[in-house]
């Protein structure tokens, strides 16, 4: 049989035959590609499809899965548990600070008379020499443990702090004023334990009875 010389077939493409056919075969032939995928850490992995498409998909974040919201609410659980500690620290000290305020008080507040007794003696010149030295220790000590007294000839009158035992009227003053303390005052701290008692000289009212 001669070959005729007729036949021709594409250029680029081969002619083949199959079964008394010719078919043509593919340039390329379809190939798997790679699909990236980033992974839990942003990294990214390479797998392949069948449809010969190229995929890259990516994974949320760290912080949008499971395990980012459970360490932001863990995180929060103890942000919560510090400040109540926090509260609570402070609080138990302000109460320490209170109750020992209270004691110190009580047991001051039974030496208030000594130091009346001293006081009244120290105006009649009577505390002198050795008793003197004990006068003043006793007095630096009680201030030591936040003794403090108050109420001085000329302070404004603070019917909070001060007890009035007479009023007098005058012209030259414009506020109630101190003009005598008969006993002082005493505090610690911002406990109140007794008031001065005083004198007080009110201005004087101007303000005539209608006739």
């Amino acid at each position: 049989m001669n070959r005729p010389d007729d036949v021709r077939g594409s250029s680029d493409q081969p002619l083949v035959i199959v079964r008394g056919r010719p078919c043509h075969t593919p340039a390329t032939l379809p190939t798997r590609t790679r699909t990236h995928t980033r992974t839990r850490h942003g990294e990214e992995r390479t797998e392949r499809d069948g449809a010969g498409q190229d995929h890259t998909v990516e994974q949320p974040p760290p912080d949008e899965t499971g395990l980012g919201v459970e360490l932001r609410e863990r995180t929060a659980d103890l942000q919560r548990l510090k400040a109540e500690y926090d509260n609570y620290r402070k609080r138990v000290r302000r109460d320490r600070l209170a109750v020992r305020e209270i004691a110190v008080a009580n047991v001051l507040g039974r030496l208030l008379p000594v130091l009346d007794a001293l006081a009244e003696a120290a105006e009649q010149g009577e505390v002198t020499g050795g008793f003197q030295r004990i006068a003043l220790e006793l007095e630096t000590e009680l201030a030591g443990l936040g003794l403090q007294s108050f109420g001085e000839a000329g302070d404004l009158f603070d019917p909070v702090v001060h007890e009035a035992i007479r009023y007098t009227g005058s012209g030259q003053v414009e506020h109630a004023i101190c003009a005598a303390v008969l006993r002082k005052g005493y505090r610690v701290g911002d406990h109140l334990m007794r008031p001065a008692q005083v004198e007080v000289t009110e201005p004087q009212s101007t303000d005539s009875p209608a006739a």
